[in-house]
């Protein structure tokens, strides 16, 4: 405490940082950069951090958007050397060590862009303008909503002709992907024919199409074999080894040939890093990923650093970059937090090391795949252990139980009441 109340005391102010995105890493940044030394203004256009391993979960209608969507402000309520704003990153301006934002323009010390990624559709604008995405809890209230509609059509068709609301489809066999056809898989069976009991849901068809060999393709064969075997025996028909060449909202076109009627495609292929206008192109590489040094500073740069899924760092365990997970941004985010204290101390700061601590994925009830760096399994206990971790990064008590108690009802009813259509009022009709 005193000595950083002599930094003060000789500068006369504190160091000004500038967070650009409330994800994973912005949020761990902002909460520990140190209050006596920073002041710390941390801008993302929406005003919550979402919890994106769960989207899933919300788009098939198993928990609520508030579980996992928590308000900038009420998270760093007890930080008071942080500003919040509510904008977007227009442009960086690092020789006036300045930001343009659609606000406005800000002035920092240091900068920090962790606005994380976007999704990839690979250059096909037109797949873009038709398919689904999950990369916020807008897009997870968009597909519950969409599917939901899709079964009152069904339901209330009379000229028969609902080959495409009979079809959904996921593109991408990642993480997301198969958490999704798995989600989907098991309302159908369990839920919806509840809800609908005059829909014949052995016509509705639930399509997985991944363009490499296998589901899970960044985890263990025995992961990947499993995920595969599970999703079959739950019905999900897979497309292995196959690319979408086309979609434009009624059809979807398949590289090996076949056209696939459908109403819903859900694209979970890939990502891509959001653009930023004011760095030189020798700054990004593959994906759009910013290159940064083993601290996270960007190339090229003094004061401007970058963490979470857009830094792309090589390191001798990773020469192709780190992992785009939660651990990663998170990590990097608190070494940074440590190194900027050092630099400002005029210290040598601590290059950033990752320690792979494993990866998951559930495919439903009971069923889940875990690779540890010292076992791999799968079944019950992977299931258990998933749904423990993911209950530990919730941010909030309130949001662990509420999640907790959601989960456990499920489990026992293999029901939820959580299935409303929320879509703005028609306004040409007043009543």
């Amino acid at each position: 405490m005193k000595i950083e109340v002599l930094i003060m005391a000789k500068t006369g102010k504190k160091n000004k940082v500038i967070i650009v995105g409330g994800g994973f890493a912005g949020i761990q940044l902002a909460q520990r950069l140190n209050t006596h030394l920073f002041d710390v203004l941390l801008i993302d256009k929406s005003n919550h951090h979402q919890f994106q391993p769960l989207f899933y979960q919300v788009a098939t209608s198993q928990i609520e958007p508030s579980s996992i969507s928590f308000p900038f402000r009420h998270i760093l309520k007890n930080k008071s050397n942080v500003l919040i704003r509510m904008a977007e990153l227009t442009k960086v301006h690092p020789d006036k060590n300045k930001i343009s934002t659609t606000i406005g323009d800000f002035e920092y010390d240091y900068l920090v862009i962790a606005i994380g990624c976007k999704t990839n559709f690979f250059g096909n604008e037109r797949i873009s303008l038709n398919a689904f995405t999950l990369k916020t809890t807008y897009d997870a209230i968009k597909i519950r909503n969409h599917i939901l509609q899709t079964f009152e059509n069904i339901a209330s068709s009379k000229d028969g002709n609902v080959d495409g609301l009979r079809n959904l489809v996921i593109v991408g066999g990642g993480a997301t992907g198969v958490e999704l056809a798995g989600a989907f898989a098991e309302i159908k069976k369990h839920v919806l024919p509840k809800d609908y009991p005059r829909i014949d849901f052995s016509k509705f068809n639930i399509v997985l199409v991944e363009g490499s060999k296998n589901t899970l393709s960044n985890m263990s064969h025995k992961a990947q074999k499993a995920s595969q075997n599970y999703l079959r025996k739950m019905g999900v028909t897979l497309h292995m080894e196959t690319f979408v060449t086309d979609y434009d909202g009624n059809t979807l076109v398949l590289s090996n040939g076949k056209n696939i009627a459908s109403k819903t495609v859900i694209w979970a292929a890939g990502v891509v890093s959001n653009q930023i206008e004011g760095f030189p192109p020798e700054v990004f590489t593959r994906g759009n990923r910013i290159l940064v040094d083993r601290i996270n500073r960007v190339l090229g740069s003094e004061n401007i650093f970058a963490v979470g899924d857009i830094a792309y760092m090589e390191t001798p365990k990773y020469p192709k970059g780190h992992p785009q997970v939660a651990n990663v941004a998170i990590n990097q985010a608190k070494n940074l937090a440590k190194n900027l204290k050092k630099i400002i101390r005029r210290r040598e700061p601590i290059d950033y090391l990752y320690k792979d601590l494993g990866s998951m994925a559930t495919v439903g009830r009971n069923k889940a795949v875990v690779d540890l760096p010292f076992i791999r399994f799968k079944g019950y206990f992977a299931w258990f252990i998933w749904m423990s971790l993911h209950l530990m990064l919730i941010l909030s008590v309130r949001n662990k139980l509420i999640i907790f108690i959601n989960w456990a009802w499920t489990y026992v009813t293999k029901d939820t009441a959580l299935r409303l259509i929320l879509t703005e009022t028609d306004k040409s009709n007043p009543k």
